[in-house]
Order: structure tokens, then C-alpha cells, then sequence
């Protein structure tokens, strides 16, 4: 019986795999999640390097938000991400929730981005 450890490793390298498959060469808003902070990253997987970052431990957001782990400061980090993914020239995107559900913290920081005016 596989623990939730390689089942979360799975799901990761399945919606990932997917998204490459159908991304046309977009960049990827990755998103990592901890019990205590969220982490956002827009990678151009052909190149191989990170183009804009953020998370709940920047210098910008540290000091506004109470924690780094609910819903309302995922939303901030996906503002943050999406602003500097934008200034970067980056308009398009393909989201990756790596293995995550679609809801919660990971919803809330898609909509974030999407507020800010990245597609995907």
C-alpha cells in the first residue's frame, strides 16, 4: 500500500506531465505549499530558470500579513507573483497546483493572479 507521501508524487509528476504536454511553450506558475507559508514561481521550463517569484516571506508581504498560512495571504502572494510575472512580460501562463487540490489556499492564489491580470 503506497503511503500519501508517493501518492502526492504521483499526482505531482501526472499534472505535470499533462501541463507540459499541453502548455504551447507557455511559462509554468509553479506552487509549493507548507504547513506555514506558500510559495509561487513562474519557471520557463525550456530555458530552465525561474522568471518571477514570491511568497508569504518576502520583504513586501512579511510584515502585512498576520499569517503565511490561510487563504488571504495566498491571495496577496498570487498578486505579488502575478505583478512581477507581468513587469517580466510574462502575460500567459500555465498553472501548476503541483498534486495539491484545487481549493482552499491554492484557489485562492490562482485567483489572486488572475485578479492582477495573468491568464491562464
Amino acid at each position: 500500500m503506497a503511503n500519501s507521501k508517493d501518492l502526492y508524487t504521483r499526482r505531482k509528476q501526472r499534472t505535470r506531465r499533462q501541463l507540459l504536454n499541453k502548455s504551447s511553450n507557455r511559462p509554468r506558475l509553479s506552487v509549493f505549499r507548507s504547513g506555514n507559508h506558500i510559495y509561487a514561481q513562474v519557471i520557463d521550463d525550456a530555458q530552465g530558470k525561474t522568471l518571477a517569484t514570491a511568497s508569504t516571506l518576502d520583504k513586501d508581504l512579511k510584515g502585512k500579513l498576520k499569517t503565511g498560512a490561510d487563504s488571504g495571504a495566498a491571495g496577496e502572494v498570487g498578486k505579488l507573483v502575478a505583478e512581477r510575472a507581468l513587469a517580466a512580460g510574462i502575460k500567459e501562463v500555465v498553472f501548476d497546483r503541483s498534486g495539491y487540490r484545487y481549493h482552499g489556499r491554492v484557489k485562492a492564489l490562482a485567483d489572486g493572479a488572475r485578479e492582477v491580470g495573468l491568464s491562464f
